[in-house]
């Protein structure tokens, strides 16, 4: 019986995105094979970690959750440096509703993570015809004008900021974690069903030329906006649901760490591409956690590496497994 080798992904996609025509177990593994990996990863790390490892795996999904919101951003033409607006906008609303209204945890975070949306599309609002540079430069300035606002007034707790806000009670911490990584997955896979859909269509067009999509009669400012806001509260729930871990708010909500961080999870991992983003993050994450035992020359280290990766591997790590991925091979017999 003769047989050749052929590629594994030949005849599982369709054409159409999202769409399989499966034949065989084998198949069955490889479209979701790599799904499942992650989402088993994901569930048995809190338990066979230590308590130092969860705290470092629940910033990773920090960043990766913020990763994810910059991308949707990208994919949508606004280059952002100004996530730290969405985080540290989420974190003083609920410390606001916690500290001077003694609202509880589980009713700040949510209302946090929607009005954190509202006002950081508001914000962003007029700032949408730009493009480029000149709408990055804005994103970058306006958290820092933020934090100076708060240091002049001495508003919300000034320089100081609002301390003893109220903790999860008696929840078990490795709990906290599951939570924070289900809205990781969730946000993952809603996202990359989103840009599946009609409004994904269009998100990307925008990207790829915004012109065309003005002359083809879209109204071009609506999809923006609604991608915004979806970031927004993305960014916003990370705030929120950070404050109370650490249970203090303060103008380090708007530091430079949340705005650079998730652009370098996105270099690492892959631009235009949501997974890209959370390995980027689990790369990133833990080797600038690692280096902080070297003192100064943490971020001369952290700068090479970036450096060393971005020429290296331009096409981001996640999109070189993936090419890789779809080229393996089987050996099938040959029809006579």
């Amino acid at each position: 019986m003769e047989k050749r080798r052929e590629r594994i992904d030949r005849g599982v996609k369709a054409r159409a995105v999202g769409i399989f025509t499966l034949w065989s177990w084998r198949e069955m593994i490889f479209v979701s094979g790599p799904r499942l990996l992650m989402i088993l990863a994901l569930a048995f790390l809190p338990v066979i970690l230590d308590d130092y490892l969860r705290k470092v795996l629940l910033s990773v999904a920090l960043y990766a959750l913020l990763g994810i919101s910059w991308s949707l951003m990208a994919q949508c033409g606004m280059i952002s440096l100004g996530q730290s607006l969405f985080f540290g906008i989420g974190g003083y609303l609920s410390g606001i509703m916690n500290h001077y209204w003694g609202w509880p945890v589980y009713f700040t975070i949510p209302i946090a993570t929607l009005w954190g949306g509202f006002l950081g599309t508001l914000i962003l609002l007029p700032t949408l015809r730009l493009r480029g540079v000149y709408f990055a430069m804005l994103t970058l300035m306006i958290p820092l004008i933020i934090t100076r606002i708060i240091e002049a007034t001495r508003i919300f707790g000034g320089t100081e900021g609002l301390h003893g806000l109220s903790s999860f009670g008696l929840v078990w911490e490795v709990f906290l974690l599951y939570l924070m990584l289900a809205a990781l997955v969730i946000s993952l896979f809603g996202c990359m069903r989103l840009m599946d859909s009609n409004f994904g269509l269009v998100i990307k067009a925008i990207h790829d030329n915004d012109r065309s999509v003005i002359s083809s009669g879209i109204y071009l400012n609506w999809y923006k906006t609604r991608a915004l806001f979806i970031a927004s509260c993305m960014g916003a729930f990370c705030g929120a649901f950070m404050t109370h871990i650490y249970r203090f708010v303060g103008m380090p909500a708007f530091s430079l760490d949340y705005c650079i961080m998730p652009l370098a999870a996105n270099v690492v991992g892959g631009f235009g591409n949501f997974a890209g983003s959370v390995l980027g993050a689990f790369i990133i994450v833990p080797i600038s956690e690692f280096l902080r035992g070297v003192g100064g020359l943490r971020i001369a280290f952290y700068g090479l590496f970036l450096v060393i990766f971005s020429i290296t591997l331009p096409e981001g790590l996640f999109n070189f497994l993936e090419r890789k991925y779809n080229q393996f091979e089987h050996y099938v017999t040959v029809e006579k």
